[in-house]
């Protein structure tokens, strides 16, 4: 950092960054973080809803937030959708690439994508 320009414009690329983590947003995207799923790959999970969500234009409807273990281990990583008036829809196996899916078919499409969800894995 060479100038106090620079750590502006850093502070304002991730001030967006933070209220899309800490929104109020109508839709909740919440990302399972305890050690099996950081080891199962959800940290790159996470950070594809975060910037996936802001790319498509949808901060000001969906926060992206995280949690600590959500209890299906084996399924890790594992990603809940919260919408209101809707039940709970929870992805497992989760991958950037099937986050950067959920986004655009789910989040903006209103679709869910029944072959990621946990109902399609026998428990």
């Amino acid at each position: 950092m060479k100038s106090l320009a620079e750590l502006s414009a850093i502070r304002e690329k991730m001030k967006e960054k933070v209220v899309l983590r800490e929104g109020t947003g109508e839709t909740r995207v919440v990302v399972g973080m305890a050690t099996c799923g950081i080891a199962a790959g959800a940290r790159p999970v996470l950070n594809a809803f975060v910037e996936g969500v802001s790319k498509a234009g949808l901060t000001d409807k969906v926060t992206v937030t995280q949690t600590g273990c959500i209890g299906v281990c084996q399924y890790e990583p594992v990603v809940e959708i919260f919408e209101a008036g809707k039940e709970k829809v929870t992805y497992v196996k989760m991958t950037a690439d099937k986050a950067a899916e959920v986004i655009e078919r789910h989040l903006k499409g209103g679709h869910v994508i029944s072959e990621y969800t946990i109902t399609n894995y026998q428990l």
